[in-house]
Order: C-alpha cells, then structure tokens, then sequence
C-alpha cells in the first residue's frame, strides 16, 4: 500500500501538473469512496493520508515562495540594470554636446 502512495499522480515524485496554481487540493482516498467500510475507518484513513501529504503541501508552498522571491530579485536587477545603462547614456550625450560645442566654438 505504501508504494502505491508514491506512485500516485499528484505527490513530489509524479505531480499531476508542475505550476503551483493548477495543483489539485488534496482529494479523498478510495478507502473513504467505498461503501463497505464505516465512516471512522475511512475518516482515519483519510486522516493519515493526509497527514502523509502535508510535507508535499508545505514544500510546494516553500518553493513557490522562493520561485516569487527569486523573479522579485530578478527584477530589482534588472531595474538596477537599466538605471546603470540610462546613466552611462547621459553621460555619453553630455559628452558629446561638450565636443560638439567645442567643435562649433573653434
């Protein structure tokens, strides 16, 4: 039964989709779908299942986390980046400009 778990579409090893906003909330065992057995067992069972999943869930959360964390960098850098680039730009025309004048003047 254990192996059957980490075979299942849907956890770390086989996700049913990798982007964190189509990911599936964690659905009921079969044990809780069939008739025969009571209530408690299928409440137990889905209990332990989820509890068994709950890491999956935290670190699903944690990265995508981080994968946010990761692209604000990415665009602070970016930013930073640019700014560098407009300055060195202003400069290269103030330059310009001042041989221009220069060259006007003589």
């Amino acid at each position: 039964m254990n192996a059957r778990k980490l075979t299942t579409p849907g956890t770390i090893d086989r996700p049913a989709t990798h982007d964190p906003m189509n990911q599936a909330p964690m659905t009921p065992t079969r044990l809780e779908q069939t008739p025969r057995t009571s209530d408690a067992l299928a409440s137990t069972q889905n209990r332990n299942h989820d509890m068994q999943l709950m890491p999956e869930a935290l670190a699903r959360a944690h990265m995508q986390q981080r994968l946010q964390e990761a692209e604000h960098e990415r665009r602070a850098s970016r930013l930073i980046a640019a700014r560098r680039l407009q300055r060195r730009a202003e400069r290269a025309s103030l330059r310009a400009r001042r041989a221009l004048a220069l060259a006007v003047m003589q």
